[in-house]
This record gives structure tokens, sequence and C-alpha cells, in this order.
């Protein structure tokens, strides 16, 4: 999206057509308009972002895996049924037993407790994993919101120069069209060639091709930021905020003092916990070749086992035999599993967590000098952003005071046609210096925000 708002803002200002002065919007207003302050895109994008919804929901499923984590310091309860059906069992001698054992309906139900003790800092390990996760889903969150409100703000910004350089070619056009009367009044009364007068209308083309294109680039810049909002692409935004003639403070508050600290910067913050959950990893691998105890506690119970039959006693009598067998057990364990011998693989899994440790470490002192060249880079921008303002401001000022000097004297013939025009292109690139200048600098306030963690 950055990249897409770039390309429409280089495409626009790279024709010199531009100014502040206006009357009319370019744009009609109805049913189709919306009026909207920065605060209002920014928030309309947080709101309807697909990438912050999906951020949210990481968040959510990080809190979940933290709950499931501490789960495992709980007893665990189990429970179990068996229904057998079988066949009748035999149990056949010749002289003294006639028996079958009868499974028909017989059960077999249970329910277990187990109690880990000791799992070698396993669990503990989960749960700081667990806790580290959701940091990271948090900060990656607010990673995503802070890129989001860039979008919006570089849109926004762009969407007003180039509308006050619609506004200025509009009053460039009204300039032209005055000189032409005047012009061609001079040309009835034989006081200017046909060729001054063909020298205006020129110049009055290019301007209404310039201004042409810098209303179909409003139009792309408008589109670019419902985009952004995710607001109707139909709907034409007008911006209620403006960068220009003070009615919005040039620097933000948060922008007194410049600070190059970026220990609140998301991407900082996220190699950062990469290194700690690095760490952790190393001694869940240790635990590995750790004993593991745990206390189980079982009962069971089972029903409906029949025993039929004839037993021969030895004095020879029979004797019919009808018995039910049911009852219950319970038993408790103490379960100690101890790794004696895996051909050094729990070792090796040490060896590649240490590395990937130190890779982690490596990463973050890598990214942290290149967070803080951005930094740097980014106040170095808004240095030279307040200078050029300042240099666009005079510039403006003389251009407008050399402008009308010349409109003085061409309306007392004391100066060219030439020189005219040449005053009027000065002034229109002047005031687009000035828009240009400006807007640049509000987009390097809310770029160095962002490389701060600040945005917001």
């Amino acid at each position: 999206m950055k990249k897409i708002i770039l390309f429409l803002y280089t495409l626009i200002l790279c024709f010199p057509l531009f100014s502040q002065e206006s009357t009319p919007l370019s744009l009609g207003e109805g049913s189709g308009v919306r009026r909207l302050s920065l605060a209002d895109c920014r928030r309309m994008a947080l709101e309807q972002n697909e990438k912050i919804k999906a951020a949210d929901n990481a968040v959510e499923k990080a809190k979940l895996d933290r709950q499931i984590a501490f789960a495992q310091y709980l007893p665990k309860v189990d429970g179990s049924f068996t229904m057998v059906h079988m066949k009748n069992i035999d149990i056949l001698d010749q002289e003294f037993l006639g028996l079958s054992l009868q499974t028909r309906g017989t059960y077999l139900a249970g329910i277990s407790v187990t109690q880990p003790l000791y799992v070698g800092g396993q669990i503990t390990s989960a749960n700081r994993l667990a806790k580290i996760g959701q940091t990271i889903s948090e900060e990656q969150q607010r990673k995503v919101r802070m890129q989001v409100i860039s979008d919006v703000d570089n849109a926004y910004y762009t969407l007003i120069a180039v509308r006050s350089k619609v506004q200025m070619l509009e009053a460039y056009s009204r300039q032209m069209q005055e000189l032409y009367d005047q012009v061609k009044l001079s040309v009835d009364v034989q006081m200017a060639t046909e060729n001054d007068l063909l020298r205006v209308s020129t110049k009055q083309n290019e301007v209404d091709y310039q201004l042409q294109k810098a209303r179909n680039g409003e139009q792309l810049c408008g589109l670019a930021l419902a985009y952004v909002i995710g607001t109707d692409l139909e709907q034409t935004i007008i911006p209620t905020d403006t960068v220009f003639n003070g009615q919005l403070s040039t620097l933000n508050p948060q922008l007194s003092t410049f600070s190059e600290d970026i220990s609140t910067r998301p991407d900082l913050l996220l190699l950062q916990q990469k290194v700690k959950a690095s760490e952790v990893l190393v001694k869940k691998s240790r635990s590995n070749y750790l004993p593991t105890v745990a206390l189980v506690g079982r009962y069971s119970h089972y029903d409906n086992f029949r025993l039929k039959g004839h037993l021969n006693l030895p004095n020879f009598s029979p004797m019919s035999i009808n018995h039910t067998i049911s009852g219950g057990n319970p038993v408790a364990l103490l379960s100690v599993s101890l790794p004696i011998f895996h051909w050094g693989a729990e070792l090796k899994k040490v060896k590649k967590a240490k590395l990937d440790l130190s890779d982690a470490k490596l990463d973050l002192q890598q990214n942290e000098r290149g967070m803080r060249v951005e930094v740097r880079k980014a106040v170095q921008n808004i240095t030279d952003g307040e200078r050029m303002v300042e240099t666009a401001t005079v510039g403006r000022q003389q251009a407008d005071e050399n402008l009308r000097v010349m409109r003085k004297k061409f309306d007392n013939q004391m100066c060219t046609m030439t020189d005219l025009l040449d005053a009027q292109s000065q002034w229109q690139q002047a005031r687009s210096n000035l828009i240009e200048a400006e807007t640049q600098l509000k987009i390097y306030e809310t770029e160095y925000l962002r490389v701060t963690g600040k945005l917001e």
C-alpha cells in the first residue's frame, strides 16, 4: 500500500502544476461526498483493516495458549468405560468341573487422576514460552497498527497536497483568463499584437492540461485513501484537516524534542522476545534428559461377569454354580521415568538450541543498529524538512511580490509579455514547492514516530 501511495504521489508531483489559492473545491459535493479528518481516517482504518483483525485474533490465540500451558500444572482426570460381549469361555474338567464364564453385558469402568510432580522443568518452560508468545503477538499487533496509521497519514497528506495544487491551478487558470481578456482588449485597440494573444492562449492550454492531470491525480489519491481506510471506493473523500496556512500545527506535539530512543519500538521488542524464547528453549532441551515424576491415582470397577455350571465335590455330589462377579480396585502409583541412553540425541538438541540462541542474539544486534540508523535518518529528514519549508515560504513570498510588481509594470507597459509570463510561472512553482515541502514534513513526522515506536 505504501508503494502505491508513493507512486501516485510521484505521478502527480512530477508536473509543475500546483498552488494553495483556490476558491471552489474541485470535487462536487453531494450524496457521494464524505468529509473526514485525519483522526476519522485513522479510526476507520484501525476498525476495518484486515491485517489488524488478524493481529487481534493472534493475540486472543496467544492468550488461549497461555491458559493451555498453565493447565499442565493441574492434575489430569480421565475416565474409561469398556463393554465386553464375547463367546462364553468354558472351563472343563472331566471329573470335577463343568463351568462357563459368561461375558455378555460385562463392563469395566475406571477413573484416574494424574498429578505431575517433576518433569525436568518442561511445564515451567512451556508456560514461559506461552507468556513470551503472548507478548510477541501483542507487539506484532502494535506494529501492524502503527504501519496502518502510517499508511493512512501518507494517503491523507498526499490527498491534501494534490487537492491544494488543484486549487492553485484553478487560481492560476483564472489569472491567465484575466490576462487573456486584457491582452485581447489591447489587440482590439491595436496596443498589442496577435502574437501576444497567441502566447497567452498557448499558456492557457498548458495550464488547463496541467489542471486536468492534477484533477485525475486527485481522484486517484482519493481512491488510495478510501482503500486504506476501508470505505466505499465510489465515495469522494474531502479532507477537513490541512497542513497549510497555519490551520494545523506544523509540528506534532510529540516532536517538541527529538529522541533517538527505540526502546518502545515493536520491531526491537519482538527481537528481544525472540532471544528470551531461545533461552527458554535451551532449558527445555536440557529437561529432555532429566527424570520425570508423576503421582497416579486410579480406581477401576467391573461388573456382570457370570460364572455358571456345576462343580463335583470330593464326595462326588454335584453342586450347581450361578455366580456374578463384580468389584473394584483402588490403585496408587508413583511413576518415575529416567532416560538412560538415546545415542546422544538429547545432547545434540541442546547444542542446536544454543546455536539458535546465538543466531537470535546476532539478529538482534544487527537489526538494532539498523533501527538506530533509521531513527537518525528520520530526525535528519525532519530537520531538513523544516528548512525546506522555511526556504519555500521565503520563495513564495518573493514570487508573490515579483508577480505583483511585474503585473503592475505590464499594466503600465514597462515590461514585456515574456516577463509577466515568467513571473506567473515562478509564482506557480514557488507555491507548488511550498505545498510539497509542508506535506513532506508531515510525512516525515509520521515516519519518525513510527520508527521510534510512538505513533499511537
